[in-house]
C-alpha cells in the first residue's frame, strides 16, 4: 500500500535546528530517510553512532516504541529509543539505527527467504509480558487499551477516531454510502464466537517499510504506533490482506510459510479460518476508513470490493486465506 506524507509538511529548517538545539556539534546534519503516515525519519551520527531522528505529530507512537524496546526479547529486533520530547509543537525521537533493506522493497525470492524470520519474531512479540497492562484493541503508552473484550475492540472499527476523522460522511458524499462497511461488520459480528480472548502483543502495521530485513532475516521492527493487544493471528492476516498489492510476491509463498511454521510450532490453531477471515475483514475496513478520510478514492473502490467479497463468503472461506488450512 502506497504511503502518503505526513498530514502537514514539517518546516524545512526545523530537523536541522532541532538537532543543533539539541546536540549542536555532537551530532551530523540530519538527512532524510523514508517518511509514513505519521512521522518523518532522519538519518545522523551521534556521538560517532549511527542514529534515526523521527519527527511527528504523536508523540504516543515513539513512547510506545520505546516501551516496546524495553521488554522484547532477543527474538524480536526493535531498535532502543533513546531520547524523546517535544519542540515546537513537534514529537520528536532519537534510535539506534538498525541497517537492512525495507520488507517492501525485497523482491519475491529475497521476501519467500525472510518469511520464516519475520514469523519467528511475531512468535516472540507474542511471548512478551503483558504484566502491568489491560485491555484489548490499540493500546496507549502507559500500557491500557480501551476495550473489554477481542470482539468489542474489532468491532470498533465501525466509529470514527480523532486520527482518523470523517470517514462516514465522506463516503455518504461520494455515493458509495455505509452498506459496505455495515455489511463488514455484520459479517464480522457472526464469526466473533470463534475467536479467542488471547490477549497477546500484535504490531498491526508490519508494511509501510516498518520491517528491514538483511541477508541472514529480520533486523528490526519498527514503529509501534499500531500495535494492538489481542489474537497474534491478526499479523499473520495482516501480510494476507496486503501480500497481493506487491506485483512481485507470490501469494503461494505466504501460504506455505504461514502452514509450514504453524505446523512446526505446534497444533493447527483453533478456528483458524475464522479467525483469520474476521481479521481480514477488520483490516478491510480499516484501510477503507483511512483511505476514506484521506480521500484515495481509487484505493476506497478496491477496499469496498475487499469488504463486500469476504462478507459474503461463508464462515472462513475466503480465496486470501490459505488453501489446506
Amino acid at each position: 500500500m502506497p504511503t502518503p506524507p505526513l498530514p502537514t509538511p514539517l518546516p524545512p529548517s526545523f530537523t536541522p535546528r532541532l538537532v543543533r538545539t539539541l546536540y549542536g556539534d555532537r551530532a551530523t546534519q540530519p538527512r532524510p530517510l523514508a517518511s509514513g503516515a505519521w512521522s518523518q525519519a532522519y538519518a545522523l551520527t551521534l556521538d560517532g553512532a549511527e542514529v534515526v531522528l523521527r519527527v511527528g505529530a504523536h508523540g504516543e507512537d515513539f513512547a510506545k516504541d520505546e516501551a516496546v524496546a524495553r521488554l522484547a526479547g532477543p527474538g524480536l529486533p526493535v531498535p532502543p529509543v533513546l531520547a524523546r520530547g517535544e519542540a515546537e509543537g513537534w514529537a520528536y525521537a532519537v534510535s539506534g539505527r538498525v541497517r537492512g533493506t525495507a520488507l517492501d522493497d525485497l523482491s519475491g525470492e529475497a521476501v519467500a527467504r525472510t518469511l520464516p524470520s519475520l514469523l519467528r519474531a511475531l512468535d516472540a512479540a507474542a511471548r512478551v509480558d503483558l504484566a502491568g497492562t489491560s485491555g484489548y484493541g490499540i493500546w496507549t503508552p502507559d500500557g491500557r487499551a480501551p476495550h473489554a473484550s477481542w470482539p468489542e475492540a474489532l468491532l470498533a472499527i465501525g466509529t470514527e477516531t480523532p486520527r482518523v476523522p470523517g470517514w462516514r460522511a465522506a463516503l455518504v458524499d461520494s455515493g458509495i454510502g455505509l452498506g459496505p462497511v455495515e455489511a463488514g461488520l455484520s459479517a464480522l459480528a457472526a464469526l466473533t464466537p470463534c475467536l479467542p480472548d488471547a490477549r497477546r502483543l500484535i504490531h498491526g502495521d508490519l508494511l509501510s517499510r516498518n520491517v528491514l530485513a538483511g541477508e541472514a532475516g529480520i533486523t528490526g521492527v519498527l514503529d509501534w504506533g499500531n500495535a494492538l493487544y489481542g489474537d497474534p493471528l491478526y499479523d499473520a492476516a495482516w501480510l494476507l490482506h496486503w501480500w497481493p498489492w506487491y506485483p512481485g510476491w507470490r501469494p503461494g509463498d505466504l501460504h506455505a510459510a504461514l502452514l509450514t511454521h504453524w505446523r512446526a510450532t505446534g497444533p493447527t490453531p483453533a478456528h483458524l479460518r475464522e479467525r483469520l477471515h474476521a481479521y481480514l475483514l477488520h483490516i478491510a475496513l480499516d484501510a477503507l476508513a483511512y483511505c476514506a478520510s484521506r480521500g484515495r478514492w481509487d484505493e476506497v473502490g478496491t477496499h469496498v470490493g475487499t469488504v463486500l467479497t469476504l462478507a459474503s463468503a461463508g464462515g472462513g472461506e475466503s480465496v486470501l486465506i490459505p488453501a489446506g488450512s
